[in-house]
């Protein structure tokens, strides 16, 4: 497919049809938490399958991103659209009928393979049908769709489970799949990326033949490293679990880096990693996720555990900053804002807001929900501003052709950052405990559950909300660096820019 100058005529509405598909898929990233009760009671599951309910979905997933991008702009975005789809809704279908906890956990595998499809040509088809000067305000609509996924899955989770039981927080995709396959395929052009043989004999060109060796050494290498990251909290960082896994990433993800720059149809060409806007959009995001998805996942359990709120009333709270992301993102300002600044000083601004805004919980939250507040309205304005331009700065790096890859790598970093946050802000948290609590248990609620007085408790509640505030600030330190180092590189790398043009 080739757009116009002008985009494609429907572009707004086939947006707003992949934003939809994204959306079912962000949700049902959290919307499981809020059913852990009703599964434990009601299919008799363990923690250990409680956990891979959670994580089957986030492991698959985040496994065959770099994959289902490839194969997006091989195959064409749009049949890897419909088959995202597809498998999204046959596994909601199978995750909602489920009798027994290993039904869930093979369902929630198949839903992850339907939501790396989806996650990736989204983004990509939303490159190809906007025009270049269209793609900031596109890419904040998207970008504020991941925001709104984030606060409408425990919100969703607890209305269905207030009036129904589990299995529909998985049925409700049903209608939205199949709502999305018509629309797909009465809206959405194919595209895909175009490889020449040229006129005389010879090689294949780039990219003319599939990279299967790459597929897997990517899925496997991407697949073992989150697997590492999850596992650490419950089994230990030093536990022969984790290590082994951590070393099968490191060495399969090495052979897949070797792989790729030596073979002349690389999946992932390393070549990017030259482009210092490309390293630079990396290098942040990678920091943004890190910071921000630690921090939030410690925002929920400050609401409940110190504040004391349910899931529901701690989802609630948490919802204005993704109603800011929408708000600024929906209307245009933040890619007007983009414009005027420039991409560089956009990263830099959105990445110090939301700095203040985890500096502000971190000292303000002990206080009430007033300076949570505070922190969640700067957190969101900076993910406003800055989440597109690196997002946008990252596409803008890779070649039109290989956008379905762009997408997928944006998405790969995003699922690294946050897990690597979570892990490595829980286990400040942790620590820091441990530190003030030697006897504590290893939850809060247990070391409550296990004290004599009243003054105990209190103790261990401000311990808990001390480690809070350490990791919380640990987090904002990573977001800042993210926002400098992104800014440097982008900068630099427009001055070299400049600089080839000015020569030429």
């Amino acid at each position: 497919m080739t757009t116009s100058p002008q985009g494609h005529p429907q572009r707004w509405l086939i947006l707003g049809v992949i934003c939809l598909a994204q959306l079912t898929v962000l949700i049902d990233n959290t919307v499981l938490n809020v059913a852990i009760p009703s599964l434990t009671t009601e299919l008799g599951a363990a923690t250990s399958d409680i956990q891979w309910m959670i994580n089957a979905y986030s492991l698959v997933q985040s496994g065959l991103l770099l994959t289902a991008g490839s194969a997006a702009d091989r195959y064409g975005r749009k049949k890897m659209l419909i088959a995202g789809l597809a498998l999204f809704g046959i596994g909601s279908l199978a995750a909602g009928l489920a009798d027994s906890t290993g039904q869930l956990i093979a369902a929630r595998a198949g839903m992850g393979v339907g939501g790396a499809l989806l996650l990736t040509t989204t983004l990509a088809v939303a490159m190809q049908i906007f025009a270049p000067e269209e793609h900031p305000k596109a890419i904040g609509i998207w970008s504020a769709v991941n925001a709104l996924g984030f606060a409408a899955g425990p919100l969703l989770g607890g209305f269905m489970l207030n009036h129904f039981w589990w299995g529909a927080i998985f049925l409700i995709n049903l209608p939205v799949a199949a709502l999305g396959l018509v629309a797909v395929i009465a809206l959405v052009p194919e595209s895909k990326a175009v490889f020449s043989r040229g006129t005389t004999p010879g090689p294949p060109e780039r990219g003319d033949r599939p990279d299967l060796l790459g597929a897997l050494l990517s899925t496997i290498g991407m697949s073992s490293l989150v697997f590492a990251i999850i596992s650490g909290p419950e089994h230990g960082w030093t536990s022969g679990r984790v290590l082994g896994t951590g070393a099968l990433a490191v060495v399969v993800l090495g052979m897949f880096a070797y792989w790729e720059s030596r073979i002349p149809y690389p999946m992932l060409d390393m070549q990017f990693f030259r482009d210092q806007r490309f390293t630079g959009a990396v290098a942040g995001a990678v920091l943004i996720t890190f910071g921000m998805g630690g921090a939030l996942f410690l925002l929920t359990q400050h609401l409940q555990f110190v504040l004391g709120y349910d899931a529901l009333e701690a989802g609630l709270r948490t919802a204005p900053l993704a109603l800011s992301v929408v708000a600024l993102n929906f209307s245009g300002l933040s890619a007007k804002w983009t414009a005027k600044l420039g991409t560089p000083v956009s990263i830099l601004l959105g990445m110090v807001l939301m700095s203040a805004g985890l500096v502000s919980i971190a000292t303000l939250a002990s206080g009430g929900y007033a300076g949570t507040l505070l922190g969640l309205l700067l957190i969101g304005v900076g993910c406003a501003v800055a989440n597109p331009a690196m997002a946008h700065a990252i596409m803008s790096a890779i070649p039109r052709e290989k956008a379905g890859v762009g997408a997928g790598v944006n998405g790969t970093l995003a699922e690294f950052g946050n897990g690597l946050g979570v892990a490595v802000l829980g286990a400040v948290l942790n620590s820091r405990f441990a530190a003030l609590i030697p006897v504590a248990a290893a939850s809060l609620p247990a070391a409550l559950a296990s004290a004599g007085s009243a003054e105990e408790k209190e103790r261990i509640t401000d311990a808990f909300s001390s480690g809070l505030q350490t990791s919380q600030l640990v987090g904002a330190l990573a977001v800042l660096l993210g926002g400098v180092v992104a800014a440097a590189l982008l900068r630099r790398a427009e001055r070299a820019d400049s600089g080839v043009l000015v020569a030429h």
